[in-house]
């Protein structure tokens, strides 16, 4: 375990030596979430009953992508995936054949580093991006939705990086893997609620939707927190949030085995 807290150790110091970076990341990560709330303010403004379907009034959606930008901010997958498939590309991972270290255990302790050095970075220009909307700012709905949301975060953290670290074991097959790590973005970005929430589609969708791990990216938490999932229903969401992050690790890690075996065989 001490082998561990010193990579997280080490990530940390390598992260923080980029805040720069970190820092224009997060500023311009700002922009699109500006867009939209732009977008939102000029459709409530020219159709009054636009939440009528979704459920959301003017300052419900405005505050969504508020909880939007502070899920991403705790829980995004940068670069790891990249960074995982280059290892591969370029023969990084032997030393973990022959070391008493897991690759998955060693990225996700970089994972978490990398997160804790992006929210220092980003917590003020996040801190004036949410005093800009102060006034739309709510509370958690409920005393159970103040202890659920960071377990469901920790969930949506889990389940992003081992869907990545199995998306990035292509490498082991394909030379370049960023067509398909495009098209998952896509996805995600759609179907997690990043780009629009849920609601307001339509409820067939939505429930197909559901039957993919996408919303438990970012929806779910956030939906935990503004009170839109509550009692039995949230519980069996975060539930099955976590058999989805089960379910991750265990392809993460089959992809891993089935890898080093062809890689092995080819005198890598």
């Amino acid at each position: 375990m001490k082998k561990y807290w010193h990579v997280i150790n080490i990530g940390l110091q390598n992260n923080l030596a980029y805040r720069f970076n970190y820092l224009t990341r997060t500023l311009f990560s700002f922009i699109p979430l500006f867009a939209m709330v732009s977008l939102w303010r000029t459709i409530y403004a020219h159709n009054p009953g636009a939440g009528d379907k979704s459920g959301f009034t003017e300052a419900g959606m405005i505050f969504y992508y508020l909880l939007v930008a502070v899920v991403d901010v705790l829980t995004a997958v940068n670069e790891d995936d990249w960074q995982i498939a280059a290892d591969i590309r370029e023969g990084n991972i032997s030393q973990f054949l022959l070391k008493p270290v897991d690759y998955l255990w060693y990225r996700l302790c970089l994972f978490f580093s990398g997160r804790i050095a992006f929210v220092a970075m980003a917590s003020v220009p996040l801190a004036v991006f949410i005093f800009c909307f102060r006034q739309y700012v709510l509370p958690p709905a409920s005393l159970a939705a103040t202890f659920a949301f960071p377990v469901s975060l920790v969930l949506t953290a889990l389940l992003q990086f081992f869907i990545s670290y199995a998306m990035a074991m292509l490498a082991f097959w394909l030379l370049e893997i960023s067509t398909f790590i495009f098209i998952l973005f896509a996805f995600e970005y759609l179907a997690s609620g990043h780009l629009f929430p849920l609601d307001v589609l339509p409820p067939l969708l939505k429930q197909i939707l559901f039957l993919t791990p996408f919303p438990y990216q970012l929806y779910f938490p956030i939906s935990i927190y503004l009170g839109r999932v509550a009692g039995s229903e949230m519980w069996q969401g975060l539930a099955i949030q976590f058999i989805w992050v089960l379910a991750a690790y265990v392809f993460a890690r089959f992809m891993w085995r089935r890898g080093v075996k062809k890689y092995s065989a080819f005198g890598g």
